[in-house]
């Protein structure tokens, strides 16, 4: 197959990337070259995909099999490429979010759950991340002459990942000492692996499929006891994890899910954040290996050169983890506490 990856240097770009070359495809892709280096064997396009004239020159590249977009945040964006691209593609596989879907995580949701109301013409000041999402997909399915493929990730983890999560967890496990977490360790978790979602994209790409779907995993595939246990084994040190109940960090003014990376609050809006189902892709072929396997890649992603420098340096969202200094304090009011 012919594929085009508009991206493609970052984590759930470069694992399609990397999963389509090892397949034997012939893969192009278009980015700014700013944010990584392509694959060997793989052909590069440079261009913004803002600029009409580049999006125009990248089309006479064409055609291909199959367009997989995972750098779509803006529905106007994102509607100006697919109408480039129609009809030099047989199909487009668009990556949103599980957060395009309305009740989430305040309530449970599957394939059938309905999207935020959200223009599909809408632009980036318009509305926040997670209803531009939705409007993105209706622009795909909308202006795109050809199969349609929409996939809606959960929490994504494995090597790669920038988002400061699991790097999070291994980075401050590394540091040793007191390490603050929240709630019960038993809890469960749901993440899945950047390299299991391409897989399976690429999959249906190849079988011809078309609909959405959630690919969020396995459910409760982690808890926490045994995420933050392996994090701390991985990495060898003196650290201890001091568990704090929920209503204390809550009451600390924690960010949910990102001083704490996974951590909510036990708040109604966040009642449903585990609960998600993947069902529909996995009867059609998705397959997730263990978290823990994923933990561990990360790690070793960690000690290759470059990939400290690659985990924790400049992104499109900000670092919002704890400093040292606040996870101190928090632990001292913990201490303190009557």
């Amino acid at each position: 197959m012919r594929l085009l990856v508009l991206g493609g240097t970052v984590f759930l770009g470069k694992a399609f990337v990397a999963d389509a070359h090892a397949r034997g495809w012939e893969v192009t892709t278009f980015h700014r070259g700013r944010s990584g280096a392509d694959l060997p064997g793989v052909r590069a396009v440079h261009g913004d995909r803002e600029n009409p004239a580049d999006l125009a020159r990248l089309a006479s590249e064409g055609p291909w099999d199959a367009v997989v977009d995972v750098c779509g945040y803006s529905p106007d964006v994102v509607g100006e490429a697919v109408r480039a691209l129609t009809g030099r593609a047989g199909a487009y596989l668009f990556v949103s979010s599980v957060t395009a879907l309305a009740p989430w995580p305040a309530a449970p949701v599957d394939d059938a759950a309905p999207l935020h109301p959200c223009d599909p013409d809408a632009g980036p000041e318009d509305a926040p991340y997670a209803t531009l999402k939705a409007g993105c997909e209706r622009v795909v399915e909308r202006d795109f002459a050809g199969r349609t493929l929409i996939l809606r990730p959960g929490v994504v983890i494995g090597p790669g990942d920038r988002m400061r999560r699991v790097t999070h967890w291994l980075s401050r496990a590394a540091r040793g000492g007191r390490m603050l977490a929240g709630g019960d360790p038993g809890g469960t978790l749901q993440l899945i692996d950047a390299r299991d979602v391409a897989a399976f994209g690429l999959d249906r790409l190849a079988a011809g499929g078309s609909g959405a779907y959630l690919t969020t995993g396995t459910p409760a595939n982690a808890t926490w006891a045994g995420l933050l246990g392996e994090c701390a084994a991985l990495t060898g040190s003196d650290v201890t994890v001091e568990w704090t109940d929920d209503a204390f960090l809550a009451g600390q003014d924690v960010a949910p899910f990102a001083a704490l990376p996974f951590w909510t609050p036990p708040a109604a809006q966040f009642a449903a954040v585990w609960e998600f189902s993947s069902q529909r892709a996995l009867a059609d072929g998705l397959r997730c290996r263990p978290v823990l396997e994923s933990v561990r890649d990360t790690w070793d992603w960690l000690n290759t050169p470059g990939g400290r420098e690659e985990a924790f340096g400049e992104y499109r969202f900000p670092d919002r983890t704890l400093s040292a200094a606040r996870e101190a304090e928090i632990l001292a009011a913990w201490d303190s506490r009557g």
